[in-house]
């Protein structure tokens, strides 16, 4: 099988009370293995089977629809998890929290910009924070399981922060309350790891 479930980096109760253990559990061991799994039949027989998930996103307007949502659903996910923790930064620092000061004038302005972009997409879908092109941080949100890695994206770049805003990343806990949950997840956002992320992207 080409591609297979990340672990969870941490328990699946160690985000509570912000995102409970059940949500998590049927979040990656349910939603995100049914990615993985339907992505492997998609791709199966396919010179896709010998690609990185990055290749494949970034080119996914070669492929089938199947692969699109489940491709999508793989990176996305797979990246989601590494960015909360338990011992979450409540802010940035160093080089990321400067470029978001120059670039939203506040780090309280981009959580804003963040909820609103998740808030404000309708149906499923992400809120991103993204280093786009010219070097810039940019948020956008994306429908379903697209991303700005990929070549159909209306706003390309490199994703170093994705929030999931599909009923199943919140609904057992927040219902229909997606803005309440938006506002929550920012007690769990590791932002060491986000700016980990921002440092290779920007090399």
């Amino acid at each position: 099988m080409a591609f297979s479930l990340p672990a969870l980096p941490y328990a699946p109760d160690a985000l509570e009370p912000h995102i409970d253990k059940e949500t998590m559990e049927i979040h990656h061991g349910k939603h995100h293995q049914a990615y993985v799994d339907n992505l492997n039949k998609a791709i199966a027989g396919t010179d896709a089977e010998s690609l990185s998930i990055e290749e494949i996103i970034k080119n996914i307007s070669k492929y089938s629809p199947a692969v699109r949502n489940n491709g999508g659903g793989h990176f996305n996910h797979s990246l989601f998890w590494t960015i909360l923790s338990p011992e979450a930064q409540t802010t940035p620092s160093g080089e990321l929290a400067a470029a978001i000061e120059e670039t939203f004038g506040s780090f309280d302005e981009l959580k804003k910009k963040l909820q609103d972009a998740g808030a404000t997409r309708f149906g499923s879908g992400w809120s991103w924070l993204v280093i786009d092109g010219a070097g810039k941080l940019q948020v956008t949100s994306t429908p379903n399981q697209d991303n700005p890695l990929m070549d159909v994206a209306e706003v390309k770049g490199t994703p170093i922060l994705g929030i999931d805003v599909w009923e199943h990343a919140y609904y057992l806990k927040y219902q229909n309350k997606r803005p309440a949950y938006l506002e929550a997840i920012f007690n769990v956002i590791c932002w060491k790891s986000v700016g980990e992320r921002y440092a290779a992207a920007k090399k």
